[in-house]
């Protein structure tokens, strides 16, 4: 009897091995044809704990392939362990074949994420395949952070959220590198797709002067972001307490501080955001934009003096600064408003309302250069109608003649 029931399990052994051997060839005869629908049917149809050591390599090679672009986290899962095993065994009869595959699959779910970004606008899309080209090939970091990005903007705040705090718990910085030469022949310099062709052109004297570049670290990014994602879902003090520990590793990173400081704008904590514009001050003292913030927070909360002093600090730095400039002459007319108050209370005492007009007529004069060189460098329909209105006040007739029409020209008259 017992010779009898050893006789039937060696009998059933070599079914089992024979029908995985049959079955492997079904699939790789279904792939010749292109008959994908076949060939997974087949490949299902085997018990993957079941596969003979000798076999297994193979199996996730046709595993892998048969499943391809139609389900593509299942084919790299095969090629994956197909790649664990071979290096296992230290035998790479597949793993050459089967690399290549994995990165058209790679690039195509990143075309899928790419396309559905730029074109399709299709943001939802788009996050779901970057994050999937991220786990197809987890050192491409820069997919994970794309797709934070991408579900961000498909208004998927919590998905994003959790991206945006995974490329903070991988240190992601997105810092990437820039190899560039000047071209002799046209003296301009120009940027190269790597280190090696670089070097070469300047080996071969048709470049010159080499130099490595670093894009700005998106860390500072990745913080604001997770600072504001917080604020939308109504978690105010976890947004600022994540944006502190930011700035604790790196107090003196003017971008985190910016970002902690545009936090406060919208959190309606205007106090703190000039607090900190004077933080950003001391830390870059020739920004001025920094200044120019720092005026518009002074003439917020009617700080005139102050604010004026700060966008003409502005406008020192930076000449051509024409927001600072039309800022200065909004805050400078912002006196006007007491002035006409008391002249309304004056319409009878004829000597006070002329010396309130001469008053208010100075500071038209006043804040007139300033208007005139913010038209003249960005020109809008609030800069000609804010130069009309002075112009006419102050009967300066050639001017205005000048600008009216160009005022009824943007206006569409």
């Amino acid at each position: 009897m017992k010779n009898q029931i050893l006789a039937l399990s060696l009998g059933l052994m070599s079914i089992g091995m024979f029908g995985q051997k049959s079955e492997l060839k079904a699939v790789e005869k279904a792939l010749k044809k292109e008959d994908f629908k076949t060939a997974k049917q087949t490949i299902a149809s085997i018990d993957e704990s079941a596969v003979e050591d000798k076999y297994k390599a193979k199996y996730y090679f046709l595993k892998g392939s048969a499943y391809g672009k139609s389900d593509v986290e299942k084919a790299v899962a095969a090629y994956n362990k197909l790649f664990d095993y071979e290096n296992e065994i230290g035998k790479q009869k597949y793993t050459k074949d089967a690399q290549p595959k994995l990165d058209i699959l790679i690039q195509f779910v990143a075309d899928k994420a790419i396309n559905a970004y730029n074109d399709d606008k299709n943001y939802k899309v788009a996050a779901k395949n970057f994050y999937l080209t991220y786990k197809l090939s987890p050192k491409d970091t820069t997919f994970l952070y794309n797709a934070a990005v991408s579900a961000s903007l498909a208004k998927e705040l919590d998905t994003s959220l959790k991206y945006y705090n995974k490329l903070r718990e991988i240190g992601y910085t997105g810092k990437t590198a820039q190899y560039l030469a000047t071209n002799k022949a046209t003296g301009e310099e120009e940027l190269f797709p790597n280190k090696n062709l670089r070097d070469v052109s300047v080996k071969s004297n048709s470049h010159t002067n080499p130099v490595d570049k670093y894009s700005e670290s998106k860390q500072a990014d990745i913080v604001k972001s997770i600072g504001y994602i917080l604020i939308n879902q109504g978690k105010t003090d976890e947004a600022i307490v994540a944006i502190k520990e930011a700035r604790k590793s790196n107090p003196k990173d003017l971008n985190l501080l910016l970002n902690e400081a545009q936090l406060y704008i919208k959190l309606e904590q205007m106090d703190k955001f000039g607090a900190l514009m004077e933080e950003a001050i001391e830390l870059d003292p020739n920004n001025p934009t920094l200044f120019f913030n720092l005026g518009v927070v002074n003439q917020n909360e009617k700080k005139t003096e102050q604010a004026i002093t700060y966008y003409k600090k502005a406008i020192e730095i930076k000449p051509d600064y024409a927001d600072a400039y039309m800022n200065l002459a909004v805050a400078i007319l912002s006196g006007e408003q007491a002035i006409v108050e008391e002249m309304n209370k004056n319409l009878s005492n004829f000597k006070k309302y002329d010396e309130l007009e001469k008053k208010q007529k100075a500071l038209y004069k006043k804040a007139l250069p300033y208007l005139e060189k913010a038209d003249e460098l960005s020109r809008s329909e609030e800069t000609v109608k804010s130069l009309l209105n002075i112009y006419d006040v102050l009967l300066m007739t050639e001017k205005a003649d000048v600008l009216r029409p160009v005022y009824k020209e943007m206006r569409g008259q």
